[in-house]
């Protein structure tokens, strides 16, 4: 059984106000794609399919075209999660109709996963049970038994795993919990079956990135590498948008990463998906396959300032990528150069300026600061936030007149309160 693994699509996630939608929409063609021309008998998406938990109608049917391009009128196999950031009742919603095309929607940690009835060359639910299934797919001549635990919180588990808030116990009872379901699911699993886990948590030692919204507290949701089922032969992880194997764990056992890099913490991340093959009782044979739908990210410093933006994008530098640009300049840019900026290259995400310091122009003298005027205060903490520019003469003035009506507002405040404490 030749099996892809992917996960954390977000879809309708977006970079600082930037839609990603047309590179969405260009990842699943190339997922099809890769699933047609690689011959893929059954698809594990590991959560996290969209980034809110009420998604935009775009954002669902995208959802919708994939799953169904995906399970190809019934003739592959498809496997979802729900992960933290989905709706588990709405991801389901369409279960009724999704099942007939061998498309299994997992919910709930505890949801029951039943058999559904066999088509003329479609995959069904042979059997199945409380987050675990076994899938028949046309043209194998095995089943594959799949441990299949949506995002499980405390709160989507519905138990109190431990009466003390302490992170300690917290940990241990979220880490004994899901070695215990994970101990139960192990017992469905065959010698003749290809046997399977699908998951969305977060493993201890996973490298993480900024765009990851946060499953565990304190690490009281991060469960150690040995919870998972002995007999398992690949385990699918979603949450960590970095493609990485876990190590430590009874069999081979890999994040699949994001398919967009979605913060600019993940700049020189390869996007991929997983290609698993396996047959019962056998090693996994894993490979991974690169993506090239999304677009890069970069980030600039120019220490040359607008200029060297100028020639940089001249250059055709970074033209199809989306740029962080850190700017150097001795003065505050003006409107119109602020325009010109964003007018110079459609991928620019953020522009921040960095204030050089005239030489000389800050004092670096230790300074009591309780022994200085209002307004020579007032002047070093402007400079310190403008890199060493000086308020104008008109600024500090309103400045103190500021000052001086709220001082003057306090004391004429304190008889009234005065007077209020003796009766």
């Amino acid at each position: 059984m030749r099996i892809l693994h992917t996960a954390d699509w977000h879809f309708g996630k977006a970079i600082e106000g930037r839609d990603r939608m047309p590179e969405q929409v260009a990842f699943v063609e190339e997922l099809c794609t890769i699933c047609t021309e690689e011959q893929v008998d059954l698809v594990l998406v590991a959560g996290d399919v969209f980034q809110s938990s009420n998604p935009s109608a775009a954002a669902e049917e995208l959802f919708y075209y994939a799953v169904d391009k995906l399970a190809n009128n019934g003739k592959r196999g498809v496997v979802i999660v729900a992960g933290n950031h989905d709706n588990p009742d709405r991801l389901c919603a369409v279960s009724p109709l999704a099942g007939r095309l061998g498309i299994t929607l997992a919910g709930l940690p505890k949801e029951r996963l039943g058999p559904t009835s066999p088509g003329a060359g479609r995959v069904h639910r042979v059997n199945g049970g409380p987050a675990w299934l076994e899938l028949a797919v046309p043209g194998v001549d095995h089943t594959a038994i799949i441990a299949a635990l949506p995002y499980p919180s405390e709160g989507r588990l519905k138990e109190v795993l431990s009466q003390s808030l302490e992170d300690k116990d917290l940990r241990q009872g979220y880490n004994e919990r899901l070695a215990g379901l994970f101990s139960q699911l192990n017992t469905k699993y065959r010698s003749d079956t290809v046997n399977l886990v699908v998951s969305h948590l977060y493993v201890r030692g996973g490298i993480e990135s900024d765009s990851e919204q946060q499953i565990q507290i304190g690490g009281a949701y991060a469960v150690d590498p040995l919870v998972f089922p002995a007999d398992a032969q690949y385990i699918a992880l979603g949450h960590l948008h970095r493609p990485q194997f876990v190590g430590s764990t009874v069999a081979p056992c890999r994040y699949a990463g994001s398919p967009l890099a979605y913060s600019f913490s993940e700049i020189g991340y390869a996007k991929s998906v997983t290609l698993v093959d396996i047959k019962p009782g056998k090693m996994a044979v894993i490979r991974e396959v690169h993506l090239t739908s999304g677009k890069p990210l970069s980030r600039w410093r120019a220490a040359g300032g607008l200029a060297q933006v100028r020639e940089w994008v001249a250059a055709g530098r970074d033209k199809d990528a989306w740029v962080e640009v850190e700017l150097e300049i001795n003065k505050a840019l003006t409107l119109d150069e602020i325009h010109e900026l964003r007018a110079l290259h459609s991928g620019f995400v953020t522009i921040r300026p960095v204030f050089n310091s005239p030489e000389g122009e800050l004092d670096n003298e230790p300074v009591r600061l309780n022994s200085l005027p209002l307004n020579e205060l007032f002047i070093r903490f402007y400079k310190q936030q403008n890199g060493g520019l000086a308020p104008d003469d008109n600024l500090v003035e309103l400045f103190l007149d500021i000052s001086q009506s709220l001082v003057n507002e306090e004391q004429k405040a304190e008889p009234e309160l005065a007077g209020e404490g003796q009766a």
